[in-house]
């Protein structure tokens, strides 16, 4: 037993915990050197791989190229073999389609979405060599313009019927040719499918020169150059294909679950 005033011994501290701590710390050293390996990007098999979808990026779009080329050549030879050098301007636009503009007069009668006798060689020509496998996935979209001039009758109550009807008749045209008959299909099959054909009326929104003068008064070389037809040819996709909803449930089952309810 210890004397009155004599200081007891201090217990020495428990340090086994440091132990542990240690054991811990090495772990996380362990677990994030392998993660850096593991994430380190091998910078010559990234370039390589980047390199090689480079390339084949190219070479797509170099072939699409040769193919926009190739269709913009045979359309401009169709034009001028038919005569309708003056009647079809080719050319392109800011998206990269192809664009034909068809003169309003040269391929519709007057105030109608009847086509000119004279326009028909063209337009088949036109869809003869657009429906070459080569361009199958090309989309056609054509727009009716009119001039700023109102029309108003039984079958065309203003310029908006008259330039939808228009493009219609264009598309309808193309939607219409098919095959010639075989015996499986006695009536042809369509040479465009549905989804790669659309009709879009602007009336006179988009003008492609002024109507009048700065005094209002009309100018007619600039009305019929504004009365025409334009097909944009390209790429794009026009339609979305619309996802149905299914049920879970069919009638013939709604049929089963009521002939059980009748028996019980």
């Amino acid at each position: 037993m210890s004397g009155p005033g004599k200081p007891h011994a201090e217990e020495p501290e428990d340090e086994a915990w440091l132990m542990t701590y240690a054991d811990m710390i090495t772990l996380l050293m362990a677990f994030f050197v392998l993660m850096a390996s593991v994430s380190k990007v091998d910078q010559e098999a990234y370039d390589n791989v980047s390199a090689a979808l480079n390339e084949d990026r190219t070479k797509e779009k170099n072939k699409q190229q040769e193919v926009r080329q190739t269709m913009q050549r045979d359309i401009k030879d169709i034009i001028s073999n038919e005569g309708a050098d003056q009647a079809v301007q080719m050319g392109t636009d800011a998206q990269g389609s192809i664009t034909l503009t068809l003169d309003g007069g040269a391929f519709f009668k007057p105030a109608t979405a009847d086509l000119q006798e004279q326009a028909i060689p063209v337009l088949k020509g036109i869809i003869e060599e657009l429906s070459n496998p080569i361009y199958q996935q090309f989309n056609i979209s054509v727009e009716g313009h009119t001039d700023d001039g109102q029309i108003n009758n039984a079958r065309y109550p203003s310029n908006w019927e008259l330039s939808t009807g228009r493009a219609s008749t264009v598309v309808r045209f193309f939607s219409d040719a098919r095959t010639l008959p075989n015996a499986n299909d006695p009536l042809g099959e369509p040479l465009f499918a549905p989804n790669r054909l659309r009709a879009i009326g602007y009336a006179g929104t988009q003008p492609k020169v002024p109507n009048r003068d700065m005094n209002g008064v009309a100018i007619p070389e600039n009305q019929a150059q504004n009365r025409r037809v334009v097909m944009r040819i390209n790429r794009k996709p026009i339609f979305e294909q619309v996802r149905i909803p299914s049920f879970r449930r069919t009638s013939a089952d709604a049929d089963a679950d009521l002939a059980k309810g009748k028996k019980k």
